[in-house]
């Protein structure tokens, strides 16, 4: 089964810019809706951002103006550009198809916004 990898979070001042990757184990072509979910501590774990292979995209509230999905299907690579960023977007975030699939769910990483 596909194994997802995310990398790219990290540390950063509110206001500030991260590029999350997530890399699949096998082509995403036939996956047509990747999305990228996060669990802040204490709380659910909810879809973020989703993208479609015809390139349709959704934002939850809370992140549209700020984040940006994009997919690479040749490089099999789901990528999220965080802007803006604030101290609610503190999370750990996940990849996975749309709807989640719970056997696909990979380590994650931590984005932490504080000053």
């Amino acid at each position: 089964q596909v194994q997802f990898v995310e990398s790219g979070g990290g540390l950063v001042q509110p206001g500030g810019s991260l590029k999350l990757s997530c890399a699949a184990s096998q082509s995403i072509v036939s996956m047509n809706t990747m999305g990228w979910y996060r669990q802040a501590p204490g709380k659910q774990r909810i879809c973020v951002a989703r993208i479609t292979s015809g390139g349709f995209i959704y934002y939850i509230d809370s992140v549209k103006g700020r984040f940006t999905i994009s997919r690479d299907n040749a490089k099999n690579t789901v990528y999220l550009q965080m802007n803006s960023l604030k101290p609610e977007d503190t999370a750990v975030y996940y990849c996975n198809i749309w709807p989640r699939a719970e056997e696909y769910w990979g380590q994650g990483t931590q984005v932490t916004v504080s000053s």
